[in-house]
C-alpha cells in the first residue's frame, strides 16, 4: 500500500511525508513546486512533479504505485490573497480538488484525508468553536475549502469512499529534528514572519489591526505545532483503514493567543527585540477563533506532544537557522 501526498514538497506536506516514512509507509508525492521545494521531499519518497488537476498524471501515479490513500494538501492558503484573487482560489482549491477526488473514485482509492481550515467558520459566535457550529467563511479561501468538504460528503454518500476533513487552526513550528520547516519565501504566517524578523531576515514586521474587540486589540488564534498536526493525519489514516466512517474534526489545542502575545513570545525566546509596525486590518481576517478539539481526541485518540507556544516558537527559530545555512531567506 502506498500513500499519495499532494503538496508534499510544501510546509505541512513535507512533515506529513516524514511522519509516514517514520511509520514505515510507502509514499509518493505530487507537487508542482510552485511554493514547495524538491529538497524538502525525503529521498525515500518518490517525487512526481506535476499538478493535482492533471488527472491523467494523477491516475497513472495511483495505478503505478498501488495507492490506497490520498492525503491532500495542495492548494492556496493566503486569506487576503484569496480576497483579491477569488477565481484563482476556486481553481486551485475547489476545481482541482474535484478533479483529484474524481480520479480517486475512478481508480478505486477508498481513503481520502483533506486539509481543511478553521476559516470555514469565519468569526464564530463563541469560542471554542465545535464542528457543529455554523459555517460562515469570510473569505474565498474559507469558502473554497468548504466547497471541497461538501464535495467529499456527497461523493462518500454515492461511492465506496470514506474521508476525513481536518480543519486546521494556525499551524506553526518545525520538525524537532530540523528535517523540515516553513520555508516559503514571503510567507504570511505570524510566527514565521516574527521569527524571520527576529533572525534579521526582515527589517520589521507588521500587525494588521489593533482595534479588534479582544483583550489587547489584536486578533486571537489557536496555534498548533505542525508535528502534532501531521500525527493527527496519520491517526486519521489508521482509522479509515480500520473501517472508520467519514469524519470532520478540528485540529487545535483549545487555547488562543493574540498577535501581540505571539510577538512577545518570539522576542523572549529569541532574546532579541525587533521593530513592529501597526497597519490597517486585512480583509478576511476573523477576530478570534479557538478550537474545540474533543472530536479529534475521542475519534482519533490524538494526544498532542508539543502543546506549548514557547516550544513551537523555539522550533520555528531553529528552522530559520537551518535555512540560513542553506543560504535561503
Amino acid at each position: 500500500m502506498t500513500v499519495l501526498v499532494t503538496g508534499g514538497a510544501g510546509y505541512i506536506g513535507s512533515h506529513m511525508v516524514w511522519e509516514l516514512l517514520d511509520r514505515g509507509e510507502e509514499v509518493v508525492v505530487i507537487d508542482r513546486l510552485s511554493t514547495g521545494f524538491d529538497w524538502a521531499v525525503p529521498q525515500a519518497a518518490e517525487l512526481v512533479v506535476g499538478d493535482v488537476g492533471d488527472q491523467a498524471l494523477v491516475e497513472r501515479t495511483i495505478e503505478r504505485r498501488g495507492v490506497d490513500a490520498i492525503i491532500h494538501f495542495a492548494g492556496s492558503i493566503v486569506v487576503p490573497e484569496s480576497v483579491a484573487d477569488p477565481l484563482g482560489y476556486y481553481l486551485n482549491n475547489t476545481v482541482k480538488s474535484r478533479a483529484l477526488i474524481e480520479s480517486a473514485v475512478r481508480c478505486g482509492v477508498p481513503h481520502f484525508i483533506f486539509s481543511s481550515t478553521a476559516a470555514v467558520y469565519g468569526t464564530p459566535r463563541s469560542n471554542p468553536v465545535t464542528e457543529d457550529d455554523p459555517l460562515a467563511p469570510e473569505s474565498p479561501y474559507g469558502t473554497s475549502k468548504l466547497m471541497t468538504e461538501t464535495m467529499l460528503r456527497d461523493v462518500a454518500a454515492a461511492h465506496d469512499f470514506a474521508y476525513t476533513a481536518l480543519r486546521y487552526f494556525n499551524v506553526a513550528g518545525a520538525d524537532p529534528g530540523q528535517r523540515s520547516g516553513q520555508s516559503t519565501r514571503g510567507a504570511t504566517h505570524l510566527i514565521k514572519v516574527a521569527c524571520e524578523t527576529a533572525a534579521g531576515k526582515r527589517p520589521h514586521m507588521e500587525v494588521f489591526g489593533d482595534d479588534y474587540p479582544t483583550h489587547d486589540g489584536t486578533c486571537v488564534r489557536d496555534y498548533i505545532h505542525v508535528s502534532d498536526l501531521v500525527n493527527a493525519h496519520y491517526l486519521a489514516l489508521q482509522r479509515l483503514r480500520q473501517g472508520g466512517g467519514s469524519l470532520v474534526a478540528n485540529c487545535g489545542y483549545g487555547r488562543g493567543f493574540s498577535v501581540l502575545e505571539v510577538i512577545d513570545t518570539v522576542k523572549r525566546v529569541a532574546g532579541t527585540d525587533f521593530a513592529v509596525r501597526k497597519s490597517a486590518r486585512r480583509p478576511g481576517d476573523a477576530v478570534e477563533i479557538v478550537a474545540s478539539a474533543e472530536r479529534c481526541f475521542t475519534e482519533l485518540d490524538w494526544k498532542p506532544a508539543h502543546d506549548d507556544l514557547e516550544e513551537i516558537v523555539t522550533h520555528a527559530l531553529d528552522w530559520e537557522k537551518v535555512l540560513s545555512r542553506r543560504n535561503r531567506v
